[in-house]
């Protein structure tokens, strides 16, 4: 049976890995950059740049998500209840109290951060506030501290930054290619392989920015969920929760791609979950599938 600790092992080890796949597809993009404009400095200084984000990202990814989602600080007066929640889970899960912040958006939703429990924050939307009782918000905090119990937010967290820099990096590959004056023979001639290749990673690298998203893997909710309902002894709690947010039609006002995997529920709304391929990349299990693990 998950427990609250299950897979921190294995949830620490995904995030070198997710680290070690983001520096080899940096590498790769300035190995070909390189490559096209005959200039060997380009590689050492990809590597170089891909190295320091990795370092960037393990310190600084925390910040990038929360700011990414327009988090603000949760003042201690008014959420006084929002922090009596968080403190007294916190302490019946033996977690230090994360850092608490709100985001100004009708939608329910929210997420944890951070690169481990010492550092750690816990972001809620006002809408999630109106709309929850305390049995339900309890389940949606319990979630949220299981994923700093399980270490999976460190993995999470870090992606939003390498995600994000892959797909800047194809953005300015494909720059380099349409307007560079480099990867041309002697003769003046485009270089058809260069081309194909530049072609090839400008179209791969946003496909590689996504399935690190889902190296995340849906698994993690699930037993986030679980670990949440074992923190509180009430699974009806969050499966409640959950009914709530998956009838929320409208999206976030500020969703994006970078931070979407993040939170309890896709930002973008059940409907963009549901269209056509959207299933095939989809960061979340269905939420019916979910309640239906809670309850059985």
């Amino acid at each position: 049976m998950a427990t609250l600790y299950t897979h921190q092992e294995e949830n620490v080890a995904k995030t070198w890995v997710l680290m070690a796949v983001f520096l080899g597809v940096v590498m790769a993009l300035g190995w070909a950059i390189s490559w096209y404009y005959q200039n060997s400095v380009v590689l050492i200084v990809a590597v170089v740049f891909a190295l320091a984000t990795n370092l960037f990202a393990y310190w600084n990814s925390d910040k990038v998500a929360i700011a990414a989602a327009g988090a603000k600080p949760a003042d201690p007066a008014q959420y006084a209840e929002l922090h009596r929640i968080v403190e007294n889970l916190a302490i019946t899960a033996g977690l230090p109290k994360p850092k608490v912040y709100v985001i100004d958006d009708p939608a329910p939703n929210a997420f944890a951060t951070g690169r481990n429990k010492e550092h750690a924050a816990v972001v809620v939307t006002t809408g999630l506030l109106n709309m929850m009782d305390r049995t339900e918000l309890e389940g949606v905090l319990a979630h949220e501290l299981s994923h700093i119990g399980n270490r999976d937010i460190l993995v999470s967290t870090i992606a939003v930054v390498l995600v994000g820099f892959i797909t800047l990096a194809s953005h300015f590959f494909l720059r380099a290619t349409m307007f560079g004056g480099g990867g041309r023979d002697r003769e003046g001639r485009g270089n058809p392989l260069i081309m194909i290749i530049a072609i090839a990673f400008i179209v791969l690298a946003p496909i590689a920015a996504t399935l690190l998203q889902l190296a995340i893997s849906r698994k993690r909710e699930f037993l986030a969920d679980a670990s949440g309902a074992l923190l509180t002894r009430y699974p009806e709690g969050l499966a409640n929760a959950l009914r709530k947010i998956g009838a929320y039609s409208q999206p976030m006002i500020h969703a994006n791609n970078a931070t979407a995997h993040l939170f309890i529920s896709n930002p973008f709304g059940p409907a963009a979950a549901r269209s056509g391929l959207a299933k095939l990349f989809m960061t979340h299990p269905p939420i019916e599938e979910r309640i239906k693990a809670l309850l059985n």
